[in-house]
């Protein structure tokens, strides 16, 4: 199932170049189907005795952090009622442990996962063992290996690759301006980093999100088997189920645009900062500037100029980095 979402067919994405122009400037779901089915990896992943032998060749003895959660929580990893504290806990252990007490036979009392683990660093060599020809030079896969779980629905500050190693994965996509919709939980209190959509958790028709039945409906539901892949852009919100006992995916994260050195996210705090707090008609006024001046709905803010008489505005990395520079000055009060 991928609805709403396009499909593009693997064999067109010969370089990272013609993937950057097909798939990520859109800025679109995309879904591409067997994609990894051939990669060693994958192959090994269909048994379970033979995927600890294969992964045992690159494992580099590194301890890793798994979430543990009791069985009664069905993998679903999220908040105590309260938002005081989490449905699980963190445990350290060497990789090839979690390993084991994920594929071993089940223990009816766990559920258990490692997440975002970095291939170079904890699996040396498995990613040149396993390549993706339009993967950017230089972005490194991670891999989340696990019992059936939920990951609460949340965005990522990068675009994002995520391709399915073993098991079935499911899922459920909502825009990026669906975010007033979701009621968002809290920014700096959070599980893994990116804060989630609370409304996106819970049971239909809960009176505390009357607002999500509008975001319900633009929800886009995608449904990937071993081998497939999906396309996220960066600030499009998911939730992922991992559908199976077991499940493997490998994703890349990369900043597919980067125009300078700082995420964009970090312009947002400070504006939250700055802007959120000063009266409504104050807040209207900026926010016809940044429209103006970021946004550009109607174009470029100086069209009815010629180039050469753009200034800091022309479009050019020396031009960001001279910006970049005179707010830093600002900032440190020069």
């Amino acid at each position: 199932m991928s609805a709403g979402a396009e499909e593009i067919d693997r064999a067109l994405l010969i370089d990272s170049d013609t993937f950057r122009r097909c798939v990520v400037e859109p800025c679109r779901p995309v879904v591409i189907r067997g994609v990894v089915a051939d990669w060693p990896l994958t192959r090994a992943a269909s048994e379970n005795e033979g995927l600890r032998t294969y992964l045992a060749q690159f494992d580099a003895g590194r301890q890793v952090e798994a979430f543990v959660g009791d069985a009664a929580i069905a993998g679903r990893y999220t908040y105590t009622d309260d938002l005081a504290g989490f449905n699980f806990h963190r445990e350290a252990m060497p990789l090839a442990q979690a390993i084991e007490r994920i594929t071993s036979p089940r223990d009816a009392d766990e559920t258990l996962y490692v997440g975002s683990l970095p291939i170079p660093i904890v699996l040396p060599g498995l990613a040149e063992a396993n390549p993706l020809a339009f993967v950017p030079p230089g972005v490194a896969p991670r891999v989340w290996i696990g019992h059936g779980s939920t990951v609460a629905c949340h965005y990522d500050m990068m675009d994002n690759l995520a391709c399915v190693v073993a098991g079935e994965r499911r899922f459920t996509l909502y825009p990026p301006d669906a975010i007033g919709d979701l009621y968002v939980g809290p920014i700096d209190h959070t599980m893994a980093g990116q804060p989630v959509a609370l409304a996106a958790e819970a049971a239909p028709g809960d009176p505390r999100y009357p607002r999500f039945e509008q975001a319900r409906d633009r929800a886009i539901t995608i449904d990937l088997a071993a081998g497939d892949a999906l396309y996220i852009p960066k600030l499009w919100w998911h939730r992922v189920e991992a559908r199976s006992a077991f499940n493997i995916l490998v994703n890349y994260w990369w900043d597919a645009f980067p125009v300078a050195p700082d995420p964009p996210f970090a312009t947002m705090l400070l504006a939250l900062s700055a802007i959120a707090a000063r009266p409504e008609p104050e807040r209207a006024a900026w926010r016809a500037w940044f429209d103006h001046y970021v946004f550009r709905p109607d174009g470029h803010p100086l069209a009815h100029l010629p180039e050469a008489r753009h200034g800091l505005l022309g479009d050019s990395p020396e031009n960001a980095k001279f910006v970049r520079a005179q707010a830093m000055r600002m900032l440190r009060g020069g």
